[in-house]
């Protein structure tokens, strides 16, 4: 059933469906040029949309939050960081090293909103403070996700120049600048074009799968990568997965979170964005390389939709969360 319904996501479908093209019609020669360009335009209108649909007085109200807000941002950019820069030291040993590398590009990675605030609502969980934690989250990872990659050792061909850092700033943090600063004459706007807005969001996303993926495949991903490596793979995503998972719910009872804070914590905690890391991917590295990085985020992606579901549903139906007696005030957002 979960899987059934992990498919049922369109997310999905579209990151599968970009992944088949890539395969079958990889964007190589003159066509890579156009094809990225096509993602790169993809990626500023979906920071754009992004930029306009934050609100900043939840901004606001998350920094104020300090007592969820912080040790959240300490665990995803802190605890997990170095929990991917472990894993990708052990899979180094039989991977090739721009796979290893994509454990720890995954670990800076910010949580995803969208399935947080989904999952957290099925849960039962403070949905107000699991939607201010991981847009937040996602702020800080445009600034933060680079500096921390590089600062724990990720370089490789990846090495962040003058062209990369403009890039960045065109592509990610000046079309979010510009929404941030019209959302006020655009809010009717976005509420009305929601549905549209959201397949924009995922036609970005994939494009972007698309073209790292295409690099991959040109590389020969099918002989770098064979069936043992994908099983080692696998088996560190789901390691991965399990610390994220069993650690932040471990840290929100540590942290003496009520119920509901307690379960946003953890899937703001646990989840990471491939809205953020399959397009900066395709900033930050060459697409020879790039499509290697992101196997680890892709499995990741999908192996926490398989998981969030039967989670939510255990936590939803427990009337005390396992290991925790602490049933205070809910923390305000």
């Amino acid at each position: 059933m979960a899987l059934r319904s992990v498919f049922a996501d369109p997310m999905v479908r579209m990151l599968v469906a970009a992944i088949a093209l890539a395969i079958l019609l990889p964007a190589t020669g003159d066509a890579r040029g156009a094809a990225q360009a096509i993602a790169n335009a993809a990626i500023f209108v979906l920071f754009l949309l992004n930029g306009m649909r934050i609100a900043r007085r939840d901004i606001a109200a998350g920094i104020g939050n300090w007592r969820f807000l912080l040790p959240l941002v300490l665990w995803v950019f802190g605890v997990m960081a170095l929990a991917g820069l472990g894993i990708a030291v052990i899979g180094a040993g039989v991977l090739a090293p721009s796979v290893a590398l994509g454990f720890l590009y995954l670990g800076t990675l910010p949580s995803t909103v969208q399935s947080a605030t989904s999952y957290s609502s099925l849960a039962g969980g403070n949905v107000a403070l699991s939607v201010v934690g991981a847009a937040l989250l996602n702020i800080l990872g445009v600034f933060v996700t680079v500096p921390l990659f590089l600062a724990l050792g990720g370089s490789g061909t990846g090495a962040v120049g003058m062209d990369v850092v403009g890039k960045i700033m065109l592509l990610l943090i000046l079309p979010f600048a510009i929404g941030q600063a019209i959302q006020g004459y655009t809010r009717d706007f976005t509420a009305r074009h929601r549905p549209k807005i959201v397949w924009i969001d995922r036609f970005a996303i994939a494009a972007a799968i698309y073209v790292a993926f295409s690099g991959a495949v040109e590389q020969g991903i099918w002989s770098r990568v064979d069936l043992a490596d994908w099983l080692v793979i696998g088996a560190l995503v789901a390691g991965f997965l399990l610390i994220g998972n069993v650690g932040a719910w471990m840290a929100g009872g540590a942290l003496r979170l009520s119920r509901p804070d307690r379960i946003a914590f953890l899937f703001a905690g646990a989840q990471k964005s491939a809205a953020v890391g399959a397009p900066l991917a395709t900033i930050l590295f060459p697409p020879a390389e790039a499509g290697f990085v992101v196997i680890a985020l892709l499995l990741y992606h999908f192996f926490q939709l398989v998981a969030a579901a039967p989670i939510a549903s255990r936590l939803k139906q427990s009337p005390l969360p396992d290991g925790a007696g602490y049933s205070g005030p809910t923390t305000r957002s």
